[in-house]
């Protein structure tokens, strides 16, 4: 090897060295890039991270421990919207029904005393009525909530499936009323063309209302399965008793 080519070969590694310095540099600098980003990403988030906080922080506060009007009227209106659009919804879809909660607005299903009424007495006052179904005493100790329920009580409803539905349940349905109905299947028939019918009567009810002789499925609401609270209806059905009758007004007798 000559020295012209003994000094090119020196240049090309020089040359070859410069460039591995230059990629390492490059590298190490993309490394500390990538890190620099990594520390600034780790910060935006512990920043929104604790600017949450402190924001259910205050919402708490404002919501439970808030003792201004402001925090009175707040509160309320949280409480309206998840109800109305949240809980409502889950519930209505966990039930099976649109409407899961049911408040008794009537003395249609009262029974003298409730909870502490004799069942023995009612039935004699009231056998009449359900002879004419083929109802005894027997089956009617048989019955979901035998000893009916008052006004203002919520009731829980879940999906009135009709070929589940049996004498005694208590179903509510629309009647082409303001509300929809809550009262007692005393009869079920089976229509080729409209499927099962059911007749209906209230258990404090002298006899039928014309508009529950010949329930379809498609009028059913929901079936109420239990009594949920005792009189808390009255919450909100105080605001509307005023509209009502005279003598349909205040708690049954």
């Amino acid at each position: 090897m000559d020295s012209k080519d003994f000094k090119k070969a020196i240049d090309d590694a020089d040359d070859i060295l410069i460039k591995e310095i230059d990629i390492k540099d490059k590298k190490k600098g993309r490394e500390i890039e990538i890190e620099e980003i990594r520390i600034k990403k780790k910060e935006r988030q512990k920043e929104n991270l604790d600017k949450i906080k402190k924001f259910l922080k205050k919402f708490w506060h404002l919501l439970w421990k808030d003792d201004s009007f402001k925090g009175w009227i707040f509160a309320v209106i949280f409480l309206f919207v998840f109800i109305k659009f949240i809980f409502f919804p889950i519930l209505s879809l966990t039930t099976g029904t649109s409407l899961p909660l049911a408040i008794v607005e009537s003395c249609s299903m009262y029974h003298q005393g409730n909870l502490f009424s004799s069942p023995e007495t009612w039935w004699d006052n009231n056998e009449q009525k359900y002879s004419e179904f083929e109802i005894n005493d027997t089956n009617f100790n048989e019955f979901q909530m035998k000893k009916g329920f008052n006004k203002g009580d919520i009731l829980f409803v879940t999906r009135a499936n009709p070929e589940k539905l049996e004498v005694g349940d208590i179903i509510i349905f629309n009647a082409n009323y303001q509300n929809p109905i809550i009262h007692r299947i005393v009869k079920i028939e089976d229509d080729e063309t409209r499927g099962k019918i059911f007749s209906t009567m209230g258990d404090n009810n002298p006899g039928q209302l014309d508009s529950e002789k010949k329930i379809s499925e498609d009028q059913l609401v929901g079936k109420a399965s239990f009594k949920l609270a005792p009189y808390a209806g009255w919450v909100k059905l105080i605001f509307f008793e005023w509209q009502k009758p005279k003598q349909e007004r205040g708690l049954c007798s």
